[in-house]
């Protein structure tokens, strides 16, 4: 009789320590190799910056953090001093994690419904990821003499053939979005497809309104809506708004000053991927075309100063460049409603706005319309 008393104290002892509170998580870490008193961070991003969540300490390869999720929302399990950091779902419930160490794509997650999904897409999807990572270790160099020599030609032959990775990657996002409707790892693409540009704001709105009430209403799906819902636009047709802020020498620089024949305003920032893949077409189009009367003004959603320096130098972006490095609280993005970047807006003479978010091709025609070039 004691002995089933025993147990049944034991068993409960156990039930009680995977108890959770209503909304908390924990995360149940397992990080081999990771030596004994390394801590462990689970992180959250905010308009505010960078918010700790819990910490704990690595012993005998294992972690547990806990919190409260107030929201399905995306976070990151970090370790100190190291190039860990795993994107999970924060959710109410147990999630289990197991960290490789040296292949962290090779990590697992799971334990709730959308960490499983998370996997699920990351399982799926990681034939196409092992492509990427090989081309960019067969080419990286390649790409690195190219732009420093600034041989075009080199450039836009291997960011075409990266954009045929990029196109799998996407048809096959595109799909999981639509197939599942009720995870948020699907409105976590969605929303990178809207700050891509890669859907038009009707076919992300066709996408968005079958979606599950849950996931609209996360904060992925607030800002989603946010931006195919909202009103007061900056028209074609309509006078540019002004604005000045500091370049990177601290020099006031406005809009007015720097227009000319045509004008680009280009808003982009050093942490945009595919902002930097349109750099060298922008580079090559105002070097073809300032003296004729292009000009470009940069504004920049950093918040980095140093890594934004770093990004022009790098590029060779030799126009105007400003910002107020306040990321996506930039007063001049919000002043155009720009919710994603790359985003360009093309003025005549006068300053009126007569195309937006022209790339490429497209762009350098519109350029060549205005200037009169044959």
């Amino acid at each position: 009789m004691k002995k089933i008393t025993l147990l049944a104290l034991l068993t409960l002892s156990i039930l009680s320590c995977n108890n959770l509170k209503d909304n908390e998580f924990l995360i149940s870490g397992e990080a081999k190799g990771i030596e004994n008193g390394k801590k462990a961070f689970v992180e959250m991003q905010s308009e505010l910056g960078t918010i700790i969540m819990d910490t704990a300490v690595v012993t005998d390869g294992k972690f547990e953090l806990r919190g409260i999720a107030k929201n399905i929302d995306l976070g990151f399990v970090r370790i100190e001093n190291s190039p860990i950091n795993l994107p999970i779902i924060i959710e109410e419930g147990k999630i289990d994690i197991k960290i490789v160490k040296d292949s962290l794509h090779k990590s697992t997650l799971g334990g709730t419904p959308n960490n499983d999904m998370f996997q699920k897409f990351n399982n799926e999807s990681r034939a196409i990821s092992e492509k990427v990572a090989k081309y960019e270790r067969d080419n990286g160099e390649i790409m690195q003499n190219a732009q420093v020599k600034k041989d075009t030609v080199t450039i836009k032959r291997l960011m075409s053939e990266y954009q045929k990775f990029q196109d799998e990657m996407n048809v096959y996002s595109k799909k999981f979005i639509v197939d599942n409707p009720d995870t948020y790892i699907s409105v976590l693409l969605l929303e990178n497809f809207l700050m891509r540009n890669y859907l038009s704001k009707e076919e992300v709105t066709k996408i968005y309104n079958k979606l599950d009430k849950t996931m609209q209403e996360t904060n992925s799906g607030k800002r989603i809506s946010a931006v195919i819902f909202k009103k007061n636009e900056v028209k074609i047709g309509e006078k540019a708004p002004n604005f000045s802020a500091n370049s990177p020498e601290g020099k006031r620089i406005s809009l007015k000053e720097t227009l000319g024949k045509v004008t680009i305003i280009d808003f982009w920032a050093s942490w945009c991927g595919p902002c930097r893949k349109e750099n060298p077409n922008v580079v090559a189009l105002y070097n073809e075309f300032h003296a004729q009367g292009l000009n470009i003004i940069g504004v920049s959603l950093d918040k980095d100063a140093t890594k934004w320096k770093e990004a022009i130098a790098k590029d060779g972006l030799t126009w105007p460049q400003i910002s107020n490095l306040k990321y996506w609280d930039e007063p001049i993005a919000k002043m155009y409603n720009v919710e994603s970047i790359p985003a360009t807006f093309i003025l005549d003479a006068k300053g009126n706005i007569v195309a937006k978010d022209l790339r490429g091709d497209a762009l350098r025609a519109k350029v060549v319309t205005l200037l009169g070039v044959k």
